[in-house]
């Protein structure tokens, strides 16, 4: 394998890539699926790789030769040796945990399939504790539950938590990431794995961050919120009102970029959902339910020059609006 091909890509990518596997595999895709499948190949680097990395392209074609062609021509045929190979029951299983393997944790960790509790893509979950912790797991999370003698642990190993911390347990709280730990201090808060650091939103009382590197906490109280990084803390920051409005299916923005709209939905649907350009700078204020992101991505229409775009149900843009 090549360098550019072991470079990893991120699970939003992978799961795009693996809808598109099973959505040509199925032999259903009619003309437009697969020019949107093309489209969608040929569009980033990153996806291309995910694709080789499914080992649905031949190695040997490079770039330049037309990569999205060459996977369009061998993809259906080379799936279905593979599954007659594998064996239908065990193709996708192989495939995941190869890749995952392959990408390395950071980006699809093997941890997230370990984890004591997970949420799928989409789903959200309540827990409560045998201390009385309530915890609420939103969509593809994933956290390992660890109290000993000395301490309750949790390890946030994906996505986003709410913690509400119980308080007849005398054993001090903890939530860790790969960048810290963050010790509760009889409150509500919330953390959040992102691509190069944990968001700590704290909501009542107050919460000590301490990054992997430094040997000291830094308090936080309720309002306040900070990016931790495993070398530091970022700048103090307020907390967004509607912060952890997704606890109640919606999510909620004030003059927010359309692209970042979009990027948030997409943390509840399979598949690819991007965003034109030309229109991801708008700005939008409103209140979008997550469990029906067709419904959200709707209700975009009405105020914003605007067109939703959908090829196949795992390939979806919002695009500028044609004129008429």
């Amino acid at each position: 394998m090549t360098a550019i091909n072991a470079k990893p890509v991120s699970a939003r990518v992978l799961d795009a890539a693996i809808a598109w596997q099973l959505s040509l595999d199925s032999g259903d895709g009619d003309l437009v699926a697969r020019e949107a499948f093309s489209q969608w190949l040929a569009s980033d680097e990153e996806h291309a790789r995910a694709w080789r990395q499914l080992g649905l392209l031949d190695q040997r074609v490079s770039v330049a030769s037309g990569p999205a062609r060459a996977a369009l021509l061998q993809s259906r045929e080379g799936i279905r040796r593979r599954v007659r190979k594998l064996g239908s029951g065990l193709a996708s299983i192989a495939l995941v945990c190869g890749l995952a393997l392959l990408a390395g944790e950071r980006y699809v960790p093997i941890h997230y399939w370990l984890a004591d509790q997970r949420t799928a893509t989409g789903e959200q979950r309540t827990l409560t504790l045998a201390d009385g912790t309530r915890i609420n797991l939103n969509t593809h999370s994933a956290i390992d539950v660890r109290f000993d003698e000395q301490r309750r642990l949790i390890v946030l190993q994906e996505g986003e938590i709410l913690v509400e911390t119980g308080h007849n347990d005398a054993r001090p709280f903890y939530v860790q990431t790969r960048d810290g730990s963050l010790r509760a201090l009889g409150t509500r808060f919330i953390v959040k794995r992102e691509a190069d650091a944990t968001r700590l939103s704290v909501l009542q009382s107050a919460v000590g961050a301490q990054p992997e590197a430094l040997a000291q906490e830094q308090i936080f109280k309720a309002g306040e919120q900070v990016l931790m990084h495993s070398k530091g803390l970022g700048p103090l920051l307020a907390v967004p009102p509607g912060t952890d409005a997704w606890t109640r299916g919606m999510l909620v923005v004030d003059n927010a970029r359309l692209a970042d709209v979009v990027a948030e939905l997409g943390r509840y649907r399979s598949g690819y959902l991007g965003v034109d350009k030309r229109v991801a700078d708008l700005r939008i204020t409103g209140s979008f339910p997550l469990h029906d992101t067709t419904l959200a991505l709707n209700a975009l229409l009405p105020t914003l020059p605007v067109q939703i775009e959908q090829h196949t149900p795992w390939w979806v843009s919002v695009a500028m609006k044609a004129p008429n």
